[in-house]
Order: C-alpha cells, then structure tokens, then sequence
C-alpha cells in the first residue's frame, strides 16, 4: 500500500517516539524530509540525523533530544496537507505559540522556518508546526 502523506508519517513518528522516550527514530528518507530533519536540528529540536544507505532503500535516522528527561519537541502538528495546502506571504508568517515555536515552510529558497523565512522576504506553504 502506498503511502499519502510521508510528511505527515515523519511527524507521527517522531511524536510517538517521544511519547515513548526513544532515543532514536528512522524512517524512509526523502530529499523533503531530510530538509525538515535540517530545520528542526538547525532550531535545537532534534540532537542530530543522518541518511544511511541500504542498496536502493534511504533510510532517515533522526536523534531526539530531551530536557530532563523530557522531549524538547512538546507537540508537533501538520498544517498544509495534501487534500488542503496552506499558503502564506512573506508578511503573513504566522507565529507559533507566541514566538515560542517555530513554523517549518516550503518556499522557493527551500525548506526554510518561519524566521528564517520572513529574513529573506519569501512566503511558501506551510508544512508543519513546531513547538
């Protein structure tokens, strides 16, 4: 069976493995989801990730973090799904948790967070918060 939205299973599996304090999460790996992996590590939510190969098959290795002994990631939640994409401008970004958390966007400079985004002056679909 196919998958719908692998994004969506990246952010499932990265909840549920820090519900059940894993030390470590893998997943298919896609050039997508490897620059997710990027803009989490970047905003210090996740401690590391690394791409192994295994023949044809990518594999996605994410570290998580924790904070005495509980996960920095409290909740992560998909927006722009593939039935509904979410847009905004660069002026639009929308704030997370009051600037606690951080918005994870799809422009045309690539996979960038809200922050980084709105320096760069450049809008994109809203894939995921994070905070």
């Amino acid at each position: 069976m196919s998958m719908q939205d692998p994004i969506a299973d990246m952010i499932t599996r990265i909840r549920n493995a820090g519900a059940a304090a894993l030390k470590k999460v893998e997943m298919p790996s896609s050039k997508m989801k490897v620059a997710i992996a990027a803009v989490m590590k970047q905003e210090g939510y996740i401690a590391d990730y690394a791409v192994s190969e295994d023949g044809v098959k990518k594999t996605l290795a994410i570290d998580l973090k924790y904070y005495k002994n509980k996960p920095v990631i409290e909740g992560v939640t998909r927006v722009s799904k593939p039935s509904c994409r979410t847009y905004c401008g660069a002026t639009e970004i929308p704030k997370v948790r009051n600037g606690l958390g951080t918005v994870i966007l799809s422009t045309p400079k690539g996979i960038l967070s809200g922050r980084e985004a709105a320096l760069a002056n450049v809008g994109g679909e809203i894939l995921c918060y994070i905070w």
